[in-house]
């Protein structure tokens, strides 16, 4: 390479490299390079709401310098901006990347998850690292395109589950390796989301848009998603609750929740999927139906096949809108449902031997055997993350960024797109099944009546390596979605 050679191009063809590249010092690289042991270059798309400490976490406390960001509403990034007043502001992503190409070498994507995907892909094209907030992707074709990108762009990769890099999880990992609570047959995971309005009528009317937004900002914010006018019950933090922005309670818990009985099962493709929602009637005999939100609560159930480390077939019970287990029999009535005490989230793996409880960002495992034992974290596990930022989940992959695509600081992180991936397509499997639960129409009996068939309910058989529902081709709609003009993430 000469000496020459612009930044730009030495850290793509970093990211190229098959394994990680020695800390040599700049001079030999060149003017212009970096050197692993140095500062990364980072950008934010998207730096307001878990923007501002994911941008805040990898600079690292000035050990990586923050160069740019970009926001359509800076009404919500204040503090970035107070924190790196050097840093170059945009309201375009677009323009943010195509000015600084040559200077940004990694970028935090902490958008609204509609965004993910085309933001994600924009920067993986430039060879730039990404850090993408949960879940990956807004649907399951998405997270198997960013996960195939991330190996053919050479990047290095982390989604924004910072419990993935928990200390703890490695402890219950190692439970359930040495046999402790036998074979998991059943998984129950829940939550209390949505704490945001959902399963509400579509807003309507013509609120005014905030003043440090306009109309060509929301038309950036819409991006990929159809067009619909500004409302407050979509910006800035109610569109989890709408299928053209978010994925419901599902898409926000259930990277974090679903990571510990994935990671320590080995799961992978599921095999099959069911839900079940919560209904609202304010008509006698007429369910509300809203196709366009996220229901007010969910049943979900996946099945898994046998795995290399659970050799038994497994179920994976999801519920949220306030939708929780019974305490198990291994579990005292005296102690609450979960280690938050509250027991608003938490995680059960059911074994042949006994109970795993997992609280949220899997913290304080604990085992209630059925010998009547019980097993809790060390107390040194927790210590040694004292005063950790979200366990340096976002400093890890700044270190893997420099270290090299390929090098084992990359192969090391918790949550790289080669997990995470699947691990998406999981969760948003569970949208799948409830978004094809609330499909209907109208239908007659011999009479003429007229009635609503919802002719969705019922089991999805999926296969996971062709991503298609075989048994129900309607549900395969929401394998992918329909794109704005312009806006569609593809691989070149």
């Amino acid at each position: 390479m000469s000496v020459k050679s612009n930044r730009r191009h030495f850290v793509k063809q970093g990211a190229l490299a098959t394994a990680g590249f020695f800390i040599v010092p700049r001079h030999v690289l060149g003017k212009g390079h970096i050197a692993p042991s140095d500062r990364l270059n980072l950008a934010a798309i998207g730096a307001g709401g878990k923007g501002t400490s994911d941008i805040f976490n990898a600079s690292n406390n000035g050990a990586n310098n923050v160069v740019a960001y970009a926001d359509v509403d800076w009404g919500q990034c204040k503090t970035t901006a107070q924190r790196f007043p050097k840093a170059k502001a945009y309201r375009d992503f677009r323009r943010m990347l195509e000015e600084n190409a040559k200077d940004i070498d990694a970028v935090t994507i902490s958008t609204p998850d509609h965004f993910h995907a085309v933001a994600a892909m924009a920067c993986m094209q430039l060879g730039k690292h990404v850090y993408v907030q949960k879940p990956l992707t807004h649907n399951i074709a998405e997270a198997r395109m960013l996960t195939e990108a991330a190996r053919k762009y050479g990047v290095v990769t982390q989604m924004g589950n910072q419990g993935a890099s928990n200390p703890a999880q490695k402890v219950a990992m190692e439970w359930f390796d040495k046999g402790l609570i036998g074979d998991v047959h059943k998984v129950e995971i829940w939550t209390n989301r949505p704490v945001w309005p959902q399963g509400i009528p579509v807003p309507s009317g013509n609120p005014p848009m905030p003043d440090t937004m306009s109309v060509a900002d929301w038309d950036i914010w819409l991006g990929p998603a159809q067009h619909v006018e500004y409302h407050p019950l979509y910006h800035p933090f109610k569109w989890r609750g709408w299928w053209n922005f978010g994925t419901g309670a599902l898409g926000d818990i259930g990277c974090h929740t679903m990571d510990s009985p994935f990671r320590i099962l080995g799961l992978g493709y599921p095999t099959e999927v069911e839900a079940s929602v919560g209904q609202v009637f304010i008509k006698d005999w007429n369910p509300e139906h809203i196709p366009e939100g996220c229901p007010p609560s969910s049943l979900v159930e996946i099945k898994f096949p046998a795995t290399k480390k659970n050799k038994i077939p497994m179920k994976m019970v999801w519920m949220d809108g306030g939708l929780r287990p019974f305490h198990p029999e291994q579990l005292p009535a005296s102690e609450p449902l979960s280690p938050d005490g509250a027991g608003a989230n938490g995680v059960y793996l059911h074994g042949s031997k006994g109970l795993m409880v997992i609280g949220m960002y899997g913290n304080d495992p604990k085992l209630y055997l059925n010998s009547g034992e019980t097993i809790s974290l060390p107390a040194s596990v927790k210590e040694a993350t004292k005063g950790m930022a979200e366990w340096n989940h976002q400093v890890l992959w700044t270190e893997a960024c420099k270290a090299g695509f390929g090098s084992d600081k990359h192969k090391g992180l918790s949550s790289s797109f080669d997990y995470s991936g699947p691990l998406t397509e999981t969760v948003i499997m569970g949208n799948l099944a409830i978004r094809s639960y609330m499909l209907r129409k109208e239908v007659k009996n011999a009479a003429g009546n007229a009635r609503m068939d919802y002719y969705g309910r019922k089991k999805l058989l999926w296969d996971g390596a062709k991503m298609r529902i075989t048994n129900f081709d309607d549900a395969n709609q929401f394998v992918t979605r329909e794109y704005r003009e312009g806006w569609k993430p593809t691989m070149k």
